[in-house]
């Protein structure tokens, strides 16, 4: 069973669906560590943490949560647009939308998540919300 880190996908989808300029993963997992180390919370090893989020760069854009941007969007292809299938995730992980506990949880259940064909078949389900 694979086991994602939602905080840190949530914050690396928040700066795909905010951001124009370079995508910076292992930037926004030290901005994540230093978040939870502000709020008392435990970081982890920070080396792993950015590898981490470098990885989920690649298996966000790998299994369509996140696009390049196009060029005639301001595209430099180092930067991301979110897909339908990743704003979908974003809206049932973010943190700042209450009772997204629930959703995290079920998606904790599968055995891959963020396989496509199980993320969309999850998250067409009502009853996950």
């Amino acid at each position: 069973m694979t086991t994602y880190n939602w905080d840190l996908i949530e914050r690396l989808l928040h700066e795909v669906q905010n951001g124009e300029g370079s995508f910076a993963p292992r930037k926004y997992a030290e901005e994540e560590a230093a978040d939870k180390a502000t709020a008392g919370e435990s970081t982890g090893n920070l080396d792993a943490l950015k590898k981490t989020a470098a990885d989920y760069e690649a298996l966000l854009f790998k299994r369509g949560f996140i696009e390049s941007r196009p060029e005639d969007e301001g595209g430099s292809g180092e930067n991301f647009v979110l897909t339908p299938r990743g704003a979908q995730l974003l809206a049932l992980i973010d943190s700042s939308i209450p009772g997204n506990a629930h959703p995290r949880q079920v998606l904790d259940e599968q055995a891959d998540a963020l396989e496509p064909v199980t993320f969309d078949a999850v998250a067409s389900k009502a009853a996950i919300a």
